[in-house]
């Protein structure tokens, strides 16, 4: 067991899952807002869904917090030390602004991310008073 985690194939596998995590939670809290607007306008009911939205809001308000203090997300943090360990080459920027660079070629100061980042997160917010969430059901004893 412990040869296996000396196996540099082993940690770029663990750093590409990690990876995809991390996409798809990018792709949660981007999706996520755009499903939200889109259940108002045609009336699902699923958007209003409480635990769907209180995750959805800890999960934007996580990356505005982290920006704000200046720290790197820890899926970042643990993709990197994997990759490190399955001797692969780092990257020193956030994941965002890393793969925004390699997708589009767009580079700004840490300030500007934040700003989206935050931009982001009030629209979320803004979305619990527009698209309010369901209130919990009182549970019945029998």
């Amino acid at each position: 067991m412990s040869q296996l985690f000396q196996s540099p194939n082993v940690y770029r596998a663990l750093a590409d899952a990690v990876l995809i995590i991390h996409v798809g939670v990018v792709l949660f809290i981007v999706g996520g807002l755009a499903l939200i607007l889109a259940g108002a306008h045609f009336n699902w009911s699923w958007v209003r869904n409480l635990r769907f939205r209180v995750l959805h809001l800890a999960a934007i308000g996580y990356v505005v917090v982290t920006t704000w203090f200046g720290m790197e997300c820890g899926l970042t943090t643990l993709e990197q030390s994997l990759r490190i360990r399955a001797g692969q080459v780092t990257y020193t920027d956030d994941f965002i602004a890393y793969w925004l660079s390699r997708l589009i070629f767009f580079e700004a100061a840490p300030w500007v991310f934040a700003t989206v980042y935050t931009a982001f997160g009030l629209l979320v917010a803004w979305t619990w008073l527009r698209v309010r969430p369901d209130r919990p059901r009182p549970v019945h004893e029998a």
